[in-house]
This record gives structure tokens, sequence and C-alpha cells, in this order.
């Protein structure tokens, strides 16, 4: 947080919308596979791992939506690099913050190849805990200045738009999703619930809108009916991952999805048409975390705003090990 505030949110969410942009750029250099996750009935935990030719990184993340009635966050998350050459770890962060800030990055980043020329009005569907870093990162990245908010939970919604009070938005708060996303150039799905649901159905999609699908990230949990999927040009991160967790689980496996970083590198074409529907099938993937902890790292080194851990054996002979276990209760007895 500290961080953030130093460098500032809007300068930080464009940052890092840059070093996303720049590894999306050189994507065929990174190792991939899907996330690991452990499922339960209460939720997901999640490994994300990924290389380049210099840095390793990962991160931990959990997803349990059950955690707000609880009081509890709905994701938590740390994540780690570390130096190829040695091995050895080189930073370690808090990512639960990071993440929000990285998916709305990401979002926004995309949404800068795929967006209807000069967007400037967002639905945000799903007013929780990500919904106003997406605002923010529209705002700075794309040029968004209104925003149309529905949520459930009126509250919510109330949430945000205080929280984005004085940031230079138009706020709407509407009562219904058709209404939230009537006059939108963009339409932000972002909702908790881990099921099936229908926040967008066939009949509210009209020509010519860029659907940014952020909540469907996991087996048996999507927000769109499938056959705006079938009306679509479809853009993803990481398609053996979105396949199984995303929108496009709906649809056959052969069914075509654009890689996002050939769009980025003009290796295939994003948004072609003024009626095109284009939708950016989102469900965060590894890369975007190495991204967003390589940003950090660089950042830490001109601000000081970090701690050293003393975590790593250091021992006088790195073969005996054993022996500086033995010193250290030497030394304490003494």
């Amino acid at each position: 947080m500290a961080l953030v505030h130093t460098i500032g949110i809007e300068t930080f969410l464009r940052e890092l919308g840059e070093y996303l942009e720049a590894d999306f750029k050189r994507w065929p250099e990174f190792d991939k596979t899907p996330r690991v996750a452990a499922h339960s009935a209460e939720g997901v935990i999640e490994l994300m791992p990924t290389s380049d030719s210099s840095l390793y990184g990962f991160k931990y993340v959990n997803g349990h939506p059950k955690n707000m009635k609880e009081g509890l966050q709905t994701v938590t998350a740390f994540g780690m690099l570390a130096d190829v050459a040695s091995g050895y770890p080189v930073l370690l962060s808090e990512m639960t913050l990071l993440t929000a800030l990285r998916t709305a990055a990401t979002s926004a980043m995309a949404a800068k190849y795929l967006a209807p020329a000069h967007s400037k009005t967002m639905a945000i569907i799903g007013n929780g805990a990500q919904s106003e870093f997406q605002a923010m990162a529209f705002r700075e990245i794309v040029g968004i200045n209104a925003l149309r908010l529905y949520d459930l939970d009126r509250s919510a919604s109330e949430k945000c738009a205080r929280n984005l009070k004085g940031q230079g938005f138009d706020i709407t708060i509407c009562t219904t999703s058709e209404d939230a996303v009537d006059g939108a150039d963009i339409i932000t799905t972002v909702t908790a619930d881990k099921q099936c649901a229908t926040i967008l159905s066939d009949n509210m999609i009209g020509a010519g809108i860029h659907i940014n699908a952020v909540g469907g990230d996991c087996p048996g949990k999507t927000e769109l009916q499938r056959d705006i999927l079938l009306r679509s040009s479809i853009f993803a991160e990481y398609p053996p991952q979105t396949r199984i967790e995303g929108e496009i689980q709906q649809l056959p496996e052969n069914h075509p999805v654009t890689e996002l970083w050939q769009v980025i590198t003009g290796e295939a074409k994003g948004r072609s048409g003024e009626n095109q529907i284009t939708l950016f099938d989102s469900v965060g993937f590894a890369i975007e975390d190495f991204s967003a902890l390589r940003y950090v790292r660089d950042k830490l080194e001109t601000t000081g705003l970090y701690e050293k851990l003393d975590m790593l054996a250091d021992p006088d002979d790195p073969r005996d090990l054993f022996g500086m276990l033995q010193r250290s209760r030497d030394n304490n007895n003494s």
C-alpha cells in the first residue's frame, strides 16, 4: 500500500500495464502451464508458476466466495520471484492487493486492442473488491469517464460509487443489469459466486460491444449466456487454461479462440470492425503475476519500501549445513 501511494495509483496502473504489455510481446519466451488447483466445496487454492531465462515466479492464491459472509477476503495471495541462475529467491511479496491491480491493468491493456475506438462508458456488473480497480485502470489506460454500476446488493454499488467519488467519473447506479449495459461501450462482468450464472443474456448484447469477462475463473463458474460466445470474437490469455476455467468451457474444444499476445504483437487481428463483438475471456495467468512482481521489484529498488528477510541458510562452508546448525546452538547457549 505504501508503494502504491508513493507512486500514485494512476501511475502504478499505467506503468504496470506497460510491463504487462512488454511481457505479452515476448510471450513465447515463458514457460507456461495451467495453474495447479485444489478445489473444494468452499473454494479453490491455486499455485501459478512461470519463468523466463532470468527469473522464476509463482503466486499462491485462493478464491473462497463464502468468506465474504464471514468477514474475510474472498481472495488472498502472496508471490515470489527467484533468480534462475542461482535458484535463490529475491522477492517475497503480498499479492492480494497486487492481484487486484494486475487484473485491472490486464483488462484495460487488452481493451486497448479490443474495445471500440474512443470508448467512454463502461458498465461494471458486480461491484465487489475488484470493481474500483477496473474503473481506475480503464480510465487511465483506455479513457473511460462514465460508469454504470449494478450489483444484486445495492450497498456494493453504493460502496463503489463512494470510493470513486472525486475521481472524475460520471457514475450511475442502476437497478438492473439490463439498465447497466444500456449505452455502454464496454461491459465488465466481475461477480464472485462460484456457479454457472447468466449475468449477461444474449438479448442484452448489441453490435460493437467489448465484453471484459473477469468473474468466470474456475470450472463450473461462468457469467455469460452461451449464445453470446457464439456471436463474439473471443480472445484469451492461455487457451489451455481458459477452456477449463473461462467462459469458453461452455464451448467445444475446437471453437476458435485468439491468444491475446498474438494481437499485441500483430500476428492476429483484434477489433476489425465497428459491429464486431469482442470478448476478452480473462481468467488470469501466471505471466501477469510475473509482470506484476517484476514491476514491484524494480520500483522497490528506487523507493526502498522493503524489508530484508533472513530466510536462507548461509553456512560458511556450503557443504556443512549440519555444522552451521550446531554452531547456532552453541552461540545461543553462550
